[in-house]
């Protein structure tokens, strides 16, 4: 693969209060163990709110990219011209989370790709060579962002409710999925493909949009802002408790009403960060043998398997409704503001040459 790389690039410059303008950056050379990727495609995600409205002026934001290798430092292997994408978290690889395969709970971590270094909605991107996942040469790269928050976080959230709240021989059999975002919705998705059509998903949210999506999806849609409570809603349609709650949303006061909902060892999952839990350990907890945990993000291992998956046509085809828009990076203020309205799915902003 030949490309002539630019010395600088014009990038996305978050200036705060909704407001994206452009600067130039040096385009930088790997170093030992590192890559320079040409970024093709990178996904908006709920976490950059913060970047958006209050400003993030000295890093380039974007932590689900898609990209291509044109440039390698000493001592990688990595091929230039090899697709791929990219991990959140640059773990250090020998820490003792790190040796036990728990990547997304690293101890001494490099940085957090589009939050303490530059992120993927610059034309290049530079990362250490660990946290590069090749991808085939026939996935577009729009459709390898999927790998990330959609498959990775939504996959890692589902294996760990199938530990914690049946047992390895068991799976959930109801579960309650608070939030209809793209996390949510994640959720659902691979609820679908990891437990079967046996499982019954339940979504709860307030964007009429969202919960079509997910009805879509093989969701059982839920009004969050009902005059009915969710509770009731649930006894309407035939059940009373469910075997598992998964928080997407971060919101307090969900969480906490989703808390009674759970059968006896049953689990609530929080995914979404923000808020708080109240609980009454006698009463909630070991009266009822019921579980709280967090998931957060994906192991890198975890990658490998959903490659496999998303290969499958029939998955590929299920999961790709997931990605609603797509902006060219021109128009990355334009993409935010229709992702902040809700009326979206998983928003891709898109670079060509």
């Amino acid at each position: 693969m030949n490309q002539t790389i630019p010395a600088t690039m014009r990038v996305p410059q978050f200036v705060g209060e909704g407001r994206i303008g452009t600067t130039v950056k040096p385009v930088p050379e790997p170093g030992p163990g590192q890559l320079l990727l040409r970024v093709r495609a990178n996904a908006l995600c709920g976490s950059e709110r913060g970047q958006f409205f209050r400003g993030s002026p000295n890093v380039t934001p974007g932590h689900e990219a898609a990209g291509v290798v044109v440039a390698a430092g000493p001592g990688t292997t990595t091929p230039v011209g090899t697709p791929g994408v990219v991990y959140l978290m640059d773990f250090c690889g020998e820490c003792r989370s790190c040796g036990r395969g728990w990547t997304n709970l690293c101890l001494a971590k490099r940085g957090d790709m589009g939050f303490s270094r530059d992120g993927g909605y610059g034309a290049y991107e530079l990362i250490h060579e660990n946290v590069f996942f090749a991808v085939p040469d026939d996935l577009p790269p729009d459709e390898a962002t999927l790998l990330l928050d959609v498959m990775g976080t939504g996959g890692h959230a589902i294996e760990y409710a199938q530990r914690l709240c049946a047992g390895p021989d068991e799976r959930p059999q109801t579960l309650l999925v608070i939030g209809a975002g793209p996390i949510g919705l994640a959720v659902l998705a691979m609820a679908r493909l990891r437990l079967g059509t046996a499982a019954r998903v339940f979504i709860a949210d307030i964007l009429p949009y969202r919960l079509e999506m997910a009805e879509r999806l093989g969701g059982v849609p839920l009004r969050a802002d009902s005059d009915r409570p969710v509770s009731e809603q649930l006894r309407g349609l035939g059940t009373d408790a469910v075997d598992a709650a998964i928080d997407t949303s971060g919101n307090a006061g969900a969480r906490q009403a989703a808390l009674p909902l759970l059968d006896r060892r049953g689990l609530l999952l929080c995914v979404g960060h923000g808020g708080d839990l109240s609980v009454n350990v006698s009463r909630d907890l070991i009266q009822r043998e019921n579980l709280v945990a967090g998931s957060e993000y994906f192991r890198f291992d975890e990658l490998a398997a959903n490659r496999t998956l998303l290969r499958d046509p029939a998955a590929r085809d299920y999961l790709r409704p997931i990605i609603t828009h797509r902006f060219p990076v021109e128009e990355i203020t334009q993409a935010f503001e229709r992702f902040w309205s809700g009326a979206t799915g998983k928003v891709v902003v898109v670079q060509e040459d």
